[in-house]
């Protein structure tokens, strides 16, 4: 007997109410073992509920081995009982690793508009801690709002775990890990991160293993990326990072991203966020969302059809028209 995997789609805002029905269609045309069902999430369900993360989306992830999320809308001002749900699953369900790969298309395949080049041999991960950081959710204001505070949490065993993520996958790859961090400025927070990070890299005798400042770092991603593997960083330097290298390879149409723990479910969603400025216009580029997909099928075990669907993305450039660039994908599957 096959084994089905339930699967809970979440649109969320903008251009996800267009890229995730497409990311259905490609699931639906691949004919595998899965159960899939829509569930309400967003600043537009916020909007229309009270709870950008309703209950009953709460539990349909619960009894889902997988979720794929389209897009958040986060105001940028501070509204009254918002919280991102995007944040809100991570820290839930304990999804303490985020994982964004970074792979090069050539100029051909592409399909997007770039600044600078698209170097020809990126293949890098970064593996972003995801639970505390400047994410912490520990801001206030005093002073009559003249001052505004900002809590940065570190602590070792968040450190000690995204490390392990990070070497497991080095392993596995061409074995070489960069710890990025800025601890001759933050001494405390990045230097906690940094001691527990290289202690926990120590025993992965196979690996090399270096660190960066982040502000470094930033400049050899642009200058040489093809010198790194695998990096680990915080939350923040890794959210920024991670669009940097995204800036490489090809633009946000194209970056993908995981959301894993100990537990059983993971996340998965596209860096792109909800793109109010062509929502709604069929013009999303769909790839990042099939990219995340590709991700998800490999950690339900389903390895060659991801590959075969990866391929096949890598392969196929963006037309400009959402429906019509999932369209053509399907047909070379």
């Amino acid at each position: 007997m096959i084994d089905m995997h339930t699967i809970t789609l979440i649109n969320g805002d903008g251009i996800g109410a267009e890229v995730i029905p497409c990311a259905e269609k490609v699931l639906v045309a691949m004919n595998l073992p899965l159960t899939l069902r829509y569930a309400e999430a967003g600043f537009s369900t916020f909007e229309k509920t009270g709870d950008a993360l309703p209950p009953e989306t709460i539990n349909l992830c619960e009894t889902s081995d997988a979720v794929l999320f389209g897009a958040t809308q986060s105001p940028m001002e501070k509204v009254e009982g918002y919280i991102s749900p995007i944040l809100n699953l991570r820290q839930r369900f304990n999804l303490y690793a985020n994982l964004r790969p970074a792979v090069s298309l050539s100029t051909e395949t592409a399909g997007t508009r770039h600044v600078g080049r698209l170097h020809d041999q990126i293949d890098l991960l970064v593996v972003r801690e995801n639970t505390e950081g400047m994410y912490s959710g520990r801001e206030r204001v005093e002073d009559d709002g003249k001052v505004a505070i900002l809590e940065r949490v570190i602590t070792a065993e968040a450190s000690e775990r995204i490390t392990r993520v990070a070497c497991k996958w080095a392993t596995a790859r061409r074995k070489h890990l960069t710890v990025v961090h800025k601890a001759n400025v933050l001494k405390e927070t990045c230097g906690l991160f940094r001691r527990v990070a290289l202690a926990t890299a120590s025993v992965y005798p196979d690996l090399t293993v270096e660190e960066m400042l982040v502000d470094a770092a930033a400049m050899h991603l642009v200058q040489s990326p093809t010198r790194f593997d695998v990096i680990v960083t915080t939350n923040l330097f890794g959210d920024i990072l991670s669009d940097l290298v995204a800036g490489l390879t090809g633009g946000l149409g194209l970056a993908p991203s995981a959301n894993v723990g100990d537990g059983h479910m993971a996340v998965f969603e596209p860096v792109h966020g909800s793109a109010p400025d062509i929502a709604g216009q069929g013009i999303a580029d769909p790839r990042a969302t099939l990219l995340s997909v590709v991700m998800m099928l490999d950690y339900l075990d389903y390895t060659d059809d991801a590959e075969r669907l990866r391929r096949v993305v890598y392969a196929t450039p963006h037309t400009g028209n959402t429906v019509g660039t999932t369209d053509t994908i399907i047909a070379k599957l």
